[in-house]
């Protein structure tokens, strides 16, 4: 634990308070959860960053879309500065304007399909308004976010580093207690073939809501040349000996999934979750992989989506596509779940929160 945390712990006891009071007031007045007249699939987690809401995020809408549903995502949109509140995301956006995750997601799914706005009810009222309108809404990091009614709740767990040292911020990485797990309707544990699932279902079974558990993984399906859209599908020689960098909450992570992707890399050089390099970063990480003896760079889509064409890169750039797998059973679930009594609209009542 860094020193900031330790300087900062006796915010820890008000920081708890504060979200057990909010938390009270929800579940005392249901009445404050407003609706909207589509079903709503939350993805949130306990903790700060890493466990891959925005992956999951994106794969259930692709998913869906795949079984004849059309998902708009509806994201707080951190980082974005934003002329209009709430905006529809187009891939030609700004990051400045939307936020890095919003314009990734925007540049998967196509325009139309992605909100952003600071209060979620009021950026699901302008998904509902786009055309073709959306038949479910995907709230995008929505576990605290409880002013938006949803009919699922999934909370995410990150398999490996799961709820840290279970200590609420500052001290630790909680954004809620424990004891919040059980307003999920289910738990998805990413990283699932590498967590210790005795472990974690012991975990469910004492804070969880009963509901299921399914277990994904993330992937390296492929690297994308940066600047020429040159693709190479994995598994495949690596294109040199590359140098990894990111900006991410947990970059440890990616750099673990390259390694699993048959990449290894020279070294790796990390920033702050969200950060937008200037030309004195790229000057940093080019002279680190230089130093490291490798050809060329590689980060993950969230990254790039901020870099500029024009970005001062005197080495080829790779960007890290990432693939959800094992994620067929969560989305049977959620299709009988929402849809199986009637279409269209949620199956039986929502569950708490």
């Amino acid at each position: 634990m860094n020193l900031f945390r330790w300087l900062l712990a006796p915010l820890a006891p008000l920081y708890g308070t504060a979200v057990a009071l909010r938390n009270r007031a929800f579940d005392r007045h249901p009445s404050r959860c407003a609706s909207v007249p589509v079903p709503v699939l939350s993805v949130g987690n306990l903790t700060t960053g890493g466990t891959g809401k925005t992956p999951v995020t994106l794969h259930l809408a692709e998913a869906l879309g795949r079984a004849g549903r059309r998902a708009a995502v509806v994201s707080r949109g951190y980082g974005g500065r934003r002329s209009e509140d709430p905006m529809t995301v187009d891939p030609g956006s700004s990051p400045a304007q939307t936020g890095d995750e919003p314009l990734m997601m925007a540049r998967r799914l196509g325009p139309g399909r992605v909100v952003v706005g600071r209060k979620r009810y009021h950026a699901a009222l302008r998904a509902l308004a786009l055309e073709p309108p959306p038949d479910l809404l995907i709230m995008d990091d929505g576990f605290q976010h409880r002013a938006l009614k949803r009919d699922v709740d999934l909370l995410l767990l990150d398999g490996v580093r799961a709820w840290g040292n279970g200590r609420m911020l500052p001290l630790g990485d909680l954004r809620e207690p424990m004891a919040s797990a059980a307003r999920a309707t289910c738990l998805v544990v990413t990283r699932g073939s590498r967590a210790d699932r005795g472990r974690i279902l012991a975990w469910w079974q004492r804070w969880g809501s009963g509901g299921p558990v399914f277990w994904l993984d993330f992937s390296i399906g492929a690297l994308r040349r940066f600047g020429t859209g040159e693709k190479l599908e994995l598994p495949a020689p690596s294109p040199g000996r590359l140098f990894a960098f990111c900006a991410l909450g947990h970059p440890e992570a990616f750099y673990a999934d390259l390694l699993v992707a048959g990449l290894p890399w020279t070294g790796t050089l990390s920033f702050r979750d969200h950060q937008t390099l200037a030309p004195r970063q790229f000057r940093q990480i080019q002279a680190a992989a230089l130093a490291s003896g490798a050809a060329g760079l590689v980060c993950t889509e969230k990254d790039a989506v901020k870099l500029d064409e024009n970005a001062p890169l005197t080495l080829p750039l790779w960007v890290a596509e990432q693939r959800v797998t094992g994620g067929e059973a969560l989305t049977d679930w959620l299709l009988q779940r929402l849809w199986s009594a009637a279409l269209p609209g949620p199956a039986g009542p929502p569950p708490p929160g």
